[in-house]
């Protein structure tokens, strides 16, 4: 079930009437509702995942409570080891297995050996990697001592189900998101308001800049070839846009959503193209993803503590499993890899916190060297992000050798003026609105101003909105 479905548009009131108006007096109620609701949702892209789904929510479960029990730290790091083995095994097997022996027949060819593969025609159960990494921070917290383990099974089932984050994020911490579910949740009239406002926004993001960039994109990439340097350079920069459209859209709504049951979720997303430098770009994008990274990886390896050459280290490692994380082909650790490579500079130099605050704060227009800052932070993630759509490495090394070509600065062959007008207005609204969580949370504005630019969203969305159901990108991660 998509977002921008019919059916979700009948799903989502339905869950929403019965949750605040049959299900109202205990929260246990509701929280039995919205499991319904979520293994409901899941299962209507393929009941036969619900299980893996419900597999991972036990072993996590029942592994929480052993750790919690266990008497000696030896017995503890079993349970955390056989939590952790069982969810990657899953996590591996369905989304690497091909990769690895594909990876390792190429190794032995180049060395003179032939071997017909063993591969497997293996569908990825939809948000495995996100509803994985949910349960992985749950049980290490536990043993971290971070958490007690939770003993209410439907409690904990919803952390990890819960439909609006469940097959594409944010990714969620038991420290924020199970609090909320163990307490009773009163309608809050402007919460949900502003959620109607965010789903809009992530709607426009998504159906009407993402979507509309989509045919683009894939005109360009797929016949990269024979299109002109400047074309490719307009490719790039249009993919850009549509998988920020579209996977920010996803989480706009996905936190608008929540917040009409009274759950608020992690900010995924902080307008990161307007970004000065690539590790505010890194602070300000998928910032659930990055800060479990951070917290489970980074640290627990050492952190910044060490010397240069481990906090180098370090954050190749992140970046390099980051990429990985993203999909089965080396056109996404190459990616990671070049990320970590833009990271250095800053790191080496320690600067890689120096722009923490929103750009241009207190002020409209930014300076010329905030423009600068931005516009190069900007080129060097399109440059990467043709790695991230391209099909292989060779591809994108080819693709990117084109670009440099006498053509670079000719004018593309039919411009898309429209998509290019949608994109200008996407930025402007989120310029103004860069200090806020989402696009449309303007309550300072004027009422008639607000009722106007309300209008003028959902006019748009019916006008100019790809309605043939298109999924979201980061359903495939």
């Amino acid at each position: 079930m998509l977002f921008n479905s019919i059916g979700f548009l009948i799903f989502l009131p339905i869950v929403f009437i019965l949750y605040w108006f049959v299900f109202n007096k205990k929260y246990q109620f509701q929280n039995i509702l919205l499991l319904v609701a979520s293994f409901y949702f899941y299962a209507c892209w393929d009941w036969r995942f619900l299980f893996l789904l419900v597999f991972s929510i036990g072993l996590d479960f029942f592994s929480g409570l052993k750790i919690e029990k266990s008497k000696t730290g030896s017995e503890a790091k079993f349970w955390l080891a056989l939590s952790i083995i069982i969810n990657l095994g899953f996590l591996g097997f369905f989304k690497y297995y091909n990769f690895f022996v594909e990876s390792f027949v190429d190794l032995l060819s180049n060395v003179g050996f032939k071997v017909n593969p063993w591969l497997l025609s293996i569908v990825l159960p939809v948000g495995i990697s996100f509803y994985t990494f949910h349960g992985l921070s749950y049980v290490i917290d536990i043993y971290k001592k971070r958490i007690t383990a939770e003993r209410n099974f439907v409690d904990y089932s919803v952390f990890v189900s819960y439909f609006p984050l469940l097959v594409a994020g944010p990714i969620e911490r038991a420290t924020h998101l199970l609090p909320q579910i163990q307490k009773k949740r009163y309608f809050n009239y402007e919460l949900a308001a502003d959620g109607m406002r965010q789903i809009m926004w992530g709607l426009f993001k998504k159906m009407v800049v993402a979507d509309n960039c989509a045919p683009l994109v894939n005109e360009i990439f797929t016949h990269y070839q024979t299109e002109s340097a400047s074309n490719l350079a307009l490719g790039s920069i249009l993919f850009a846009f549509q998988i920020y459209g579209d996977f920010s859209g996803y989480s706009d709504i996905a936190l608008g959503v929540s917040k009409l049951f009274g759950i608020e979720l992690l900010k995924n997303f902080a307008f990161p193209y307007f970004s000065r430098d690539i590790a505010e770009f890194w602070r300000r994008w998928h910032i659930s993803l990055s800060s479990w990274f951070r917290d489970y990886l980074y640290i627990p390896l050492g952190g910044s503590k060490g010397g240069l050459m481990m906090k180098i280290r370090n954050t190749f490692i992140i970046f390099l499993v980051s990429g990985f994380w993203h999909g089965a082909n080396w056109t996404f650790i190459v990616w990671g890899g070049l990320n970590a490579l833009y990271f250095m500079p800053l790191l080496i130099s320690n600067k890689n916190r120096q722009n923490l605050e929103v750009v241009a704060m207190g002020r409209f227009i930014p300076s010329l060297k905030e423009i600068f800052q931005i516009l190069i932070t900007f080129s060097l993630t399109c440059f990467a992000w043709i790695f991230f759509r391209s099909e292989s490495v060779s591809q994108a090394i080819d693709y990117i050798r084109r670009i440099f070509s006498s053509t670079l600065f000719s004018i593309p062959h039919q411009l898309p003026y429209k998509v290019l007008v949608l994109i200008l207005l996407m930025l402007i609204i989120e310029w103004v609105n860069r200090t806020k969580v989402h696009g449309l949370e303007i309550e300072r504005f004027n009422p008639w101003v607000r009722r106007i630019l309300y209008v003028g969203i959902i006019y748009i969305i019916l006008r100019y909105a790809n309605f043939g159901n298109n999924e979201f990108i980061y359903f495939q991660f």
